[in-house]
């Protein structure tokens, strides 16, 4: 089972000031400039609450709004896996706690957060392409590849949920966001988060979603699945965003509004106006989200990358994309809103030193930083495929930051100066009680090496693409209760999956 992470390291990109500053900026866009919003419903009911339009047809948004929207949205949220268990538990981090006998004695606390600092972890169920583990080649991802992805990310305990998108080569697009969710909720036995590629799919997700929950009301109880919706930078809402956001809002299901702002495309060439302009896109999102329903939700989202003027991508791995990531980290954190961010990418095509390097920098970025749910582990070529062997390895990755993330502890007992005096000068703590009931604190790799004698070649890939094999040949995913797989039967047919 997914073991959480304690984070206990105090860091930040932005100081109070900084924040109160974009803070500022991004009222003044969405209030001065305004926001271009599509949907007729969104648009009646912002004008009912005060959103004045531009003669150019823009919305500009009230501060009042705003500030209104931050105080209703839940500062909590608890996720929960398929069978209806607590999966992923996020709040705002609590006051430092202190070794008793450090408080006791008077000396300075030893600070470890609370389960507020958590931080999570996903990766996707499907893909435009896939990096095949067996054959070592980047082709269509296939429906087939689900069951793959699902059961991976299932066994490995650093995976908390997995993103399904809908991109399956094989299945008709009409219905590639239905069918994609059935198979990765019968593979897939943790939290889901899911995208769609229309209205009508959003709908049918959630009542497959309900049929699987024992109901919408159990579903609302204990949501096992969250959306996920993009805004279009530069400040612009389309239909098809304002309505998934609606849907969302009066079903009560958690969901992710995430801007992509690509500095000197779809944002500035700076980083605190990208920061601004990303905040102003996701507080629309909010501000929507519960003026349709007070108490909706909410899951603040953001990505101020860049983009590459001599290759024009989007990059996923770019060190001021991650910087960025970490900053508005800081800023939700400050609005108390669980906070859903990016790592464990590479913009390279396939698992080479590029991509360990990229993968391995932003987990390390996203651990130290104040974020909650991580999505797209494992993603590659700036988005476009997805590598089981990059998931795998960033599980490794993310297991042995835990132990650095934990940071050092300065209780009394940590001292043990009872032992290092019975050892004395020149002795050695091999044989002492204190290490055998300690070693095992520290982290033992499973993937890397620390032989004694190392061979003259890598053993990490065989090692990745040998536990892969064994985790598609050998680990069972719960089942579904057949009744539940005879109603997901009974969608099938109803959306005609068979056809191609």
């Amino acid at each position: 089972m997914a073991a959480s992470m304690k984070r206990n390291i105090a860091f930040s990109v932005l100081n109070q000031e900084k924040i109160e500053k974009i803070h500022e900026k991004s009222l003044y866009l969405m209030k001065k400039v305004g926001m271009r919003i599509s949907g007729d419903r969104t648009i009646k009911l912002l004008k009912e609450n005060g959103v004045t339009v531009t003669a150019d047809g823009l919305m500009q948004i009230p501060e009042k709004l705003v500030e209104k929207a931050l105080k209703s949205a839940p500062k909590e949220l608890i996720l929960y896996t398929r069978q209806g268990e607590p999966s992923m538990m996020i709040n705002k981090a609590g006051e430092q706690e202190a070794c008793p006998e450090g408080a006791a004695a008077g000396r300075e606390a030893s600070p470890t957060l609370k389960r507020g600092n958590q931080v999570y972890f996903g990766t996707h169920a499907d893909q435009l392409e896939l990096v095949d583990p067996f054959t070592n080649q980047v082709r269509k991802f296939l429906k087939k590849d689900i069951q793959t992805m699902c059961k991976v990310a299932d066994y490995l305990p650093n995976i908390f949920f997995v993103l399904s998108v809908g991109m399956t080569a094989d299945v008709d697009p009409r219905i590639q966001t239905q069918s994609t969710f059935m198979e990765t909720v019968k593979n897939f036995s943790k939290t889901i988060n899911f995208s769609s590629n229309d209205v009508d799919s959003l709908k049918d997700v959630i009542n497959i979603a309900a049929t699987v929950a024992g109901g919408l009301d159990k579903l609302q109880e204990k949501p096992f699945i969250f959306n996920y919706c993009e805004p279009i930078p530069p400040l612009t809402h389309p239909v098809e965003s304002t309505e998934k956001i609606y849907i969302s809002a009066e079903n009560r299901i958690p969901f992710v509004y995430m801007p992509y702002c690509m500095m000197g495309g779809t944002s500035p060439m700076s980083m605190g106006a990208t920061l601004a302009q990303c905040n102003a896109e996701a507080l629309t999102g909010l501000v929507i989200t519960q003026l349709v329903s007070e108490g909706a939700p909410f899951i603040y989202g953001a990505m101020p990358s860049i983009f590459d003027m001599r290759t024009t991508i989007g990059s996923y791995a770019a060190p001021e994309f991650h910087l960025g990531i970490a900053a508005m980290a800081d800023l939700v954190s400050y609005y108390g809103l669980p906070f859903y961010g990016t790592a464990g990418c590479s913009d390279a095509k396939v698992l080479d030193e590029q991509a360990v390097a990229e993968a391995t920098m932003e987990i390390f970025s996203t651990i130290l930083s104040k974020a909650h749910i991580i999505h797209d582990v494992g993603v590659m070529d700036h988005c476009n495929s997805v590598s089981p062997e990059l998931v795998v390895l960033a599980d490794e990755i993310i297991e042995g930051l835990k132990y650095y993330a934990q940071g050092v502890d300065v209780c009394e007992e940590d001292f043990a100066l009872d032992v290092i005096e019975k050892v004395g000068p020149g002795g050695h703590y091999l044989t002492e009680l204190h290490t055998s009931e300690n070693f095992k604190k520290v982290w033992y790799p499973s993937l890397f090496s620390r032989k004694m004698q190392n061979g003259h070649f890598s053993e990490v890939r065989d090692k990745i693409k040998k536990k892969i094999k064994n985790i598609v040949e050998d680990h069972q995913v719960p089942q579904l209760d057949s009744a539940v797989l005879k109603d997901l039967e009974k969608w099938e047919e109803k959306l005609g999956l068979s056809i191609k």
